[in-house]
C-alpha cells in the first residue's frame, strides 16, 4: 500500500523545463545524511530482459524499459559500515525532454515494482517530461532477498470456516511455523525490512537520479511507503498521488483487519448482481442472493470432495484477487461455473478443467511473502492471542463476512512474531507538501472507511472519490475522468479540491 509547486499555479513547460525550476546538479541536491559513498554511484541504465523482470504478466511488452540497480547501505542507522544490498531498478523514458522522475510501486508491501512502469505505457501526459521508475524494493524480485523457504504456502491451505478446534489449532500451528521459518531463513536482514529503511533506499534513488524533489504514484501498500516518505522527506516531496489507499495513519494489523468487510461488500454488492444479470449465460441464480446461495451449495461441496488438494480455501484465495478488478469478473464467474460443474459431474475432465483454472492464479514468489512478512510483523504493534483470533474469526462469520472473514486466523502470522517492532512514526501530514488520494468505493483490499480515515488525518491532503466503481487501482485504469484529474495534479501540478466521479461500468461477459 503510498508532494509540489505553489497551490493553484500549473507551471508552464518551457524549452523542455519547468518555467523558473533549476536544474538539480550533484551540488544543489539534498544528500543530508547519504554517504558520499552510495551517491557517488551511477545508474547503468540498459535495455531489460525478461529474465530481470520478476512477475511480469505474460505477453507484456517491455519494450523501451531500462534496467539498472544500486548498492544501498544494509542499515541506514549504520550506513558508515558498507554492508550493501542490491537493489534492482528500472525506468521508462519520458517522450520528450526530461524535467522529472515519477517513482511508483504496486503495493504489497513486498510487491515487485522492476516491471511496473509498462502498465503507464499509454500516459502521454505523464509521460511527456517525466521518467516513469520502477524499483524491486528491499527484500524482493531481482533486489536482495529475503525468504520464509516457502513456508508461508501452509497459511493458505486450511479452510477457516470448518470450526473443528483441531482445524483452528492447526491454522494457527500454520501461522506460527511461518512466523519462525521467516525470522530463521531472513537472519539479520529480516528486522532491516521496513518502511523505515526503504523510504531511505527510496531517496537515494532520487539523489542517483539526480532530482531534489521526487514525484509518486502508489498503489495499496505503496500509499503506505509515499505517505511514509512523504512525512519523513517533506522538502523532497513533489506530487505524490496516493491509489487505493492504505488507512497508513495507523498500524498494519488495524489496515488489514478491515478486510473481510470491503471484500464482502465487492462480493454481495458488485459482483453477485452483476453475475445474477447474465443468468441466461451462467445458470448460477437470477438475483445475487440467490448466485451466493448457489455458490454456498458449491462450497460445501468441495469441502466434502476436494479437487486432489484443492479445497474451498484455495478457491477462495484465487476468487479474492479476481475481486480487484470489474475487467476479471468474467472470469470469476467462469471459474464458479467450472467448479460447479466438476462438483456436479464426476467426469475426470470436468474436474481437471476446474482444478487448472483454480492453479491458474500461480503462487506468490517467496521473497514477495517474506517481504510482506516481515515488513507487516516487524513494524508497528499487533495484539491479540490465540483465543481472541479465533473469536474475531467467529464474530466476522457470525456477521456474514463468510469471503475473507474467517481468513483473519489464517493470518495470524505476526502473533508468533517474537521480536520487539520498530515503533511506527506518528503520520499526520503536517509540513507535507498536499497530496491526492484516489479510491473507489467499493474497493475490496483497502476499505473506503480507511481512506477516509488516512485523509482526516493527514493535514492537507485531498481526495477523489470514484462512486459506483469498486476497482483497486484507478489511475491509468482506463477512467478518463479519474487520469484527467490525476494528471491535472501530476503534470500540471494543479492542486484540486475533493471531489467525486463517476466511475466506469462493469463488464458485458
Amino acid at each position: 500500500m503510498k508532494r509540489l509547486l505553489t497551490a493553484g499555479v500549473i507551471p508552464v513547460v518551457v524549452g523542455g523545463l519547468l518555467a523558473g525550476a533549476v536544474p538539480a546538479t550533484a551540488s544543489t541536491l539534498n544528500t543530508t545524511g547519504i554517504p558520499g559513498y552510495y551517491t557517488g554511484q551511477t545508474l547503468d541504465w540498459h535495455p531489460c530482459a525478461a529474465e530481470e523482470l520478476v512477475s511480469l504478466p505474460p505477453g507484456t511488452d517491455i519494450g523501451g524499459l531500462e534496467c539498472a540497480s544500486y548498492r544501498t547501505p544494509r542499515d541506514w542507522d549504520r550506513a558508515g559500515e558498507r554492508q550493501d544490498l542490491t537493489i534492482a531498478v528500472s525506468r521508462l523514458k519520458s517522450t520528450g525532454a526530461s524535467t522529472a522522475s515519477v517513482l511508483t510501486n504496486p503495493g504489497g508491501p513486498g510487491g515487485e515494482g522492476r516491471w511496473f512502469p509498462v502498465t503507464f505505457r499509454g500516459q502521454e501526459k505523464l509521460r511527456e517530461h517525466q521518467d516513469v521508475i520502477g524499483i524491486d524494493v528491499r527484500g524482493t524480485g531481482k533486489s536482495t532477498n529475503v525468504t520464509c523457504r516457502g513456508a508461508v504456502d501452509a497459511i493458505r491451505e486450511l479452510d477457516p470456516r470448518d470450526r473443528d478446534p483441531a482445524n483452528l489449532n492447526q491454522i494457527l500451528a500454520n501461522a506460527e511455523h511461518a512466523a519462525k521459518s521467516c525470522q530463521t531463513a531472513s537472519g539479520e536482514l529480516g528486522p532491516l525490512i521496513t518502511t523505515y529503511q526503504t523510504i531511505k533506499d527510496y531517496d537515494l534513488l532520487r539523489v542517483l537520479l539526480g532530482r531534489d524533489k521526487i514525484n509518486w504514484v502508489g498503489y495499496s501498500g505503496g500509499t503506505w511507503l509515499g505517505a511514509h516518505y512523504a512525512q519523513r522527506f517533506p522538502q523532497r516531496t513533489g506530487r505524490f498521488v496516493l491509489d487505493s489507499s492504505t488507512d497508513f495513519t495507523t498500524d498494519w494489523q488495524k489496515t488489514f483487519d478491515q478486510q473481510p468487510v470491503s471484500f464482502e461488500r465487492r462480493w454481495r454488492q458488485d459482483f453477485l448482481p452483476w453475475m445474477a444479470r447474465y443468468d441466461a449465460k451462467y445458470h448460477f441464480g437470477t438475483s445475487g442472493e440467490e448466485v451466493r446461495q448457489t455458490y454456498e451449495r458449491v462450497r460445501y461441496a468441495l469441502s466434502r470432495n476436494p479437487m486432489d488438494g484443492k479445497g474451498p480455501i484455495q478457491l477462495e484465495n484465487v476468487m479474492i484477487y479476481l475481486l480487484y478488478k470489474k475487467t476479471s469478473f468474467p472470469a470469476l464467474a467462469d471459474l464458479m461455473v467450472k467448479v460447479r460443474n466438476a462438483m456436479e459431474n464426476p467426469a475426470p475432465k470436468a474436474k481437471a478443467d476446474a482444478k487448472a483454472a483454480v492453479e491458474a492464479a500461480g503462487d506468490f514468489p517467496d521473497a514477495a511473502d517474506a517481504t510482506f512478512w516481515n515488513t507487516v510483523c516487524g513494524e508497528g504493534r499487533f495484539v491479540g492471542t490465540r483465543e481472541s483470533r479465533i473469536r474475531d474469526s467467529q464474530r466476522n462469520l457470525d456477521r456474514g463476512l463468510l469471503l475473507a472473514g474467517g481468513g483473519t486466523l489464517n493470518a495470524s502470522v505476526c502473533l508468533f512474531w517474537d521480536k520487539q517492532p520498530r515503533p511506527l512514526p506518528k503520520l499526520d501530514g503536517k509540513g507535507v507538501p498536499p497530496v491526492l488520494i484516489v479510491h473507489s468505493e467499493h474497493d475490496p483490499a483497502t476499505t473506503i472507511e480507511g481512506a477516509r480515515r488516512a485523509h482526516a488525518g493527514f493535514a492537507n491532503s485531498r481526495m477523489l472519490t470514484v462512486t459506483g466503481e469498486g476497482d483497486h487501482g484507478l489511475y491509468a485504469g482506463g477512467n478518463p475522468a479519474v487520469d484527467k484529474i490525476v494528471d491535472e495534479y501530476l503534470v500540471g501540478g494543479a492542486i484540486p479540491a475533493d471531489q467525486s466521479v463517476t466511475g466506469m461500468p462493469l463488464p458485458t461477459p
